[in-house]
């Protein structure tokens, strides 16, 4: 069985948004509800999250804007981005997840980990937040792994929407490689499959555009034969997943038609790639996934995909 990490402070439950709003505390206590309950949770290691630095959040983000967030109060800093009085904290803490789950894969406490944060992070730009996302999680991890030696990095995401802000941050890096799957068209509107990276980062990042309605078959050909594809060109030295479950076909945001065996060939498909060759340690941040019930379950089986995986 492979050592799988799990990432997870009740800290995060201190970002707390208006009762309407889709991305709540809910979500990391209907998880962590389910994965104690079946047993996974006492397979995992545990990985305690720590509060990142300012100096480590500033590889990504402008020093004005991580002010901004630590001064900001409650509110909303973006359109539909709403900050709590614990929120900032939180924040801090889920990139902090990110940065301690790298180090526990550095040190080989661990060759996988999940870890269940909030508020997400793929759609916050260096100098804004988006979509619900503050720190951009997967970014900071990114340039944390790269810290550690982990000097070539490949981020996939699967969430409904593109994730904008983490393609915007590599835009112009050959160093990380980003690959996206994502509903289109939909929020925020970007993520064509022309939009390939800037400068030296050209051909580092690869975007695939699905309609809605989109179904398992489709998702599992793409991760099967097109992700890896680009990881054995890349040849990277860790992957990072941005994990949006809001693809599943029960969730209230998104519109594609993924049930329980797509999320399970997607993952299986991103772990396939990374570890039937050099096996790379991966780790998956959460990002979105709304429908409580089917976002446990679809995480539960993220984990089990990742505690199963033949040696």
């Amino acid at each position: 069985m492979k050592k799988t990490g799990y990432a997870y402070s009740d800290i995060f439950l201190k970002h707390e948004t208006p009762q309407w709003h889709p991305e709540s505390a809910q979500r990391l206590t209907a998880i962590n509800n389910l994965l104690n309950n079946s047993g996974i949770m006492q397979k995992l290691v545990m990985i305690e999250p720590r509060r990142a630095s300012e100096e480590e959040v500033g590889l990504v983000h402008t020093a004005e804007y991580i002010q901004k967030v630590e001064n900001f109060g409650s509110g909303y800093i973006d359109l539909d981005t709403y900050m709590s009085e614990g929120s900032a904290e939180a924040a801090f803490y889920a990139a902090g997840a990110l940065i301690n789950a790298v180090e526990s894969c550095a040190s080989g406490t661990v060759n996988s980990a999940f870890c269940a944060v909030r508020p997400p992070g793929h759609h916050a730009e260096s100098s804004r937040a988006a979509g619900f996302c503050i720190f951009n999680n997967i970014a900071i991890a990114a340039r944390a792994a790269q810290g550690r030696g982990f000097k070539k990095i490949f981020i996939a995401d699967f969430d409904v929407h593109h994730g904008n802000g983490t393609q915007m941050i590599f835009d112009h890096d050959d160093s990380v490689y980003y690959f996206s799957t994502h509903q289109s068209p939909l929020y925020p509107g970007t993520g064509s499959a022309e939009e390939s990276g800037s400068g030296k980062g050209y051909g580092f990042s690869r975007n695939i555009p699905l309609k809605a309605g989109t179904e398992d078959a489709e998702f599992i050909e793409i991760y099967n034969t097109a992700l890896p594809e680009s990881v054995n060109a890349f040849q990277p030295d860790m992957m990072l997943v941005s994990a949006g479950y809001d693809l599943h076909i029960n969730d209230p945001i998104g519109g594609m038609n993924v049930s329980d065996v797509g999320v399970k060939g997607i993952v299986d498909g991103i772990l396939s790639a990374a570890w039937s060759g050099r096996k790379i340690p991966v780790i998956f941040a959460l990002e979105g996934g709304y429908n409580l019930r089917h976002l446990a379950y679809s995480v539960k089986t993220t984990i089990e995909c990742m505690l199963n995986f033949p040696d």
